[in-house]
């Protein structure tokens, strides 16, 4: 298995450290998602959740990681590259001719600026900031390279998931023969493709707003939104490798959406020593919302806390044409563990008091999104549990997608704006 390649463990062994999250083997889906969204703050690259648990161990993959997979793994351990982490476990420090404790590697200094958001903000040297943007732009610039000579287009072919995209491309205008296209903002979903070719075909196995770009070199030529919408709601369980798609009467009923223990265990998917997630998407159904006027309303209810999942963690996203706004829940000894994101960034309970957000679950649940222009508030059973400002950005709202530890269940669905329904499902009059 991947992970039992020596310097790729000390590597992990150094990111655990770093992370203070406890023994690996209790990490869940959402602390692999967590992490992916940390490594993205610190080193600019996304690795997919999946990639994550691939080389934690959590799925069985005869592979090394990819050479971007590996760089971006020491730059978030503190190196500069891989290269350079490999070379530092050879290099002795004066303590190792006096001590039998284990070698601390020396630490690298990156090469290219890493620019964690959240650290730069809490410094006064802004100016800093500026300068370091400027490296960057600057390195990445490639004078060989005109993008008016590029073209780019996709056409998805369904609404149904997983769903295939067509991409059309001109890149034979290209200096050197790597040409990629590139699925999302994930720079692991990137493929090599002809630069004399017209024509690549991409798979899509859920559903969202994703960035698609054509990268010539290590440049980005050209981009475009891609938006993988649903036919209705759409319902899976998640899985190592491809999901389970749900048909829509497992899990839909006249008053909400619900899938039961029992549909879960004939589908052939265990719920011990680690209960699965569920979803539950609607997406591309409805006018976009603007974050600055608009309210949500639903109701919510995880029904399994079973062994692993005694926190029952369940989770709301309005998903946006940029960061999502997401809500998470959990019962109300395990808010430590809660990550949310507010449509500018993410926010740990580590640090942050998410305690509102723990409820329990043997009752309906009542959760709440608004903004009123200036601030986002979340609120569960009436009362506010957790308020920021709204994005700078203009953000709008595309789908929404349910969660849950186990299984759960949802009803009474609103998305409103200006004082109009925009979207309500299993909400009776």
């Amino acid at each position: 298995m991947v992970s039992d390649s020596t310097d790729l463990l000390r590597c992990k062994q150094l990111i655990e450290q770093k992370l203070d999250w406890g023994a690996v083997e209790t990490w869940t889906s959402t602390d692999f998602e967590n992490l992916q969204q940390r490594i993205l703050d610190e080193t600019g690259v996304s690795l997919s959740a999946s990639t994550l648990r691939r080389i934690w161990g959590r799925v069985d993959y005869q592979h090394l990681p990819s050479g971007t997979t590996l760089n971006t793994l020491a730059q978030f351990a503190g190196y500069a590259d891989w290269r350079q982490f490999v070379r530092s476990l050879s290099v002795p420090t004066e303590s190792t001719t006096h001590s039998s404790d284990p070698v601390e590697p020396i630490r690298a200094i990156p090469m290219k600026p890493s620019i964690n958001w959240r650290r730069l903000g809490w410094m006064s040297g802004i100016t800093l900031g500026i300068v370091l943007l400027g490296m960057v732009a600057f390195e990445q610039k490639n004078p060989q390279v005109d993008a008016a000579q590029y073209s780019f287009s996709s056409k998805p072919l369904t609404r149904t998931i997983p769903n295939s995209v067509i991409f059309t491309y001109d890149a034979s205008a290209s200096p050197t023969d790597s040409v990629y296209i590139q699925q999302s903002w994930d720079q692991t979903r990137r493929e090599l493709v002809d630069k004399n070719g017209q024509t690549h075909t991409s798979i899509y196995y859920e559903p969202g707003f994703y960035q698609a770009k054509l990268v010539v070199g290590h440049e980005i030529v050209k981009e475009h939104s891609l938006l993988i919408p649903t036919n209705g709601w759409l319902g899976t369980i998640v899985t190592k490798s491809v999901p389970i798609y749900l048909k829509q009467t497992d899990f839909i009923t006249q008053e909400q959406i619900q899938l039961p223990i029992a549909t879960i265990r004939q589908k052939n998917v265990a719920l011990q020593p680690e209960a699965p997630f569920v979803k539950y998407f609607n997406v591309g159904n409805f006018d976009p919302v603007p974050v600055t006027d608009f309210v949500f309303d639903c109701r919510v209810k995880n029904e399994y806390s079973e062994g692993a999942a005694t926190c029952q963690q369940s989770w709301i996203v309005l998903m946006t044409n940029s960061m999502p706004i997401s809500i998470p829940l959990c019962t109300k000894g395990c808010v430590s563990e809660l990550m949310l994101m507010n449509g500018s960034q993410p926010v740990s309970g580590k640090n942050t008091d998410l305690s509102g957000l723990g409820v329990d679950f043997s009752d309906w649940v009542h959760v709440g999104c608004h903004s009123d222009g200036q601030k986002l508030y979340y609120t569960v059973n009436g009362t506010v549990a957790y308020s920021a400002a709204l994005p700078t950005s203009k953000v709008e709202i595309i789908g929404i997608v349910f969660g849950f530890r186990g299984t759960g269940a949802v009803k009474n669905v609103t998305l409103a704006t200006k004082g109009k329904r925009i979207f309500e499902s299993f909400n009776p009059r």
